[in-house]
């Protein structure tokens, strides 16, 4: 396998390989951290602070094969840890108001990081790893650290809640709206 290969040169401090794992992953972390961050320029710098938190605990990953989990809970503690000092910052209520620009797509996708930023913690951890990194239940338990039946009532409740807050449910349900 091509990224055993690679974990174990970076595991050995070849930061080359730690680069080209980076890459590979890529993607998949900064959409991770654009849903706690809710802009670009904050997701890239949380995806930078996980990229040298991971390059300094790199030899501690014990199995290469929970490489990815290992760096999405470094991204996660990364996400929280950045969002403790904005809140300090700037709080939410002093924003008045957002730009629609030219697409109503980008007002929706807001919402959605508003309100995912609205559940508990370990619905939005939930809900986050499993619909946005595409990863099975079984792994976001491990990332998690909690059982698989546990993971499951998370994905549950935060989707209930989610549809509440996003006005999805009970709100103008079987009308038609014109």
């Amino acid at each position: 396998m091509k990224n055993h290969r690679l974990i174990k040169k970076a595991k050995k401090g070849d930061s080359e390989a730690f680069e080209k794992l980076l890459i590979q992953y890529s993607d998949r972390l900064y959409r991770t951290a654009y849903l706690y961050a809710g802009n670009r320029d904050d997701a890239l710098d949380i995806v930078q602070e996980t990229a040298y938190k991971a390059f300094l605990a790199i030899k501690n990953l014990r199995e290469s094969k929970y490489f990815l989990t290992w760096i999405t809970r470094i991204l996660i503690n990364s996400s929280y840890e950045w969002k403790r000092k904005k809140e300090k910052e700037l709080p939410l209520e002093q924003i008045s108001q957002v730009s629609t620009g030219k697409d109503d797509c980008i007002v929706e996708h807001l919402d959605l990081v508003w309100a995912l930023d609205r559940l508990p913690e370990k619905y939005r951890d939930a809900v986050v790893i499993f619909y946005y990194q595409d990863l099975p239940i079984k792994e976001v338990a491990e990332i998690m650290d909690v059982p698989v039946n546990t993971v499951k009532t998370y994905l549950l409740r935060g989707k209930k809640q989610l549809k509440v807050i996003l006005k999805g449910e009970g709100y103008h349900e079987g009308e038609i709206i014109q």
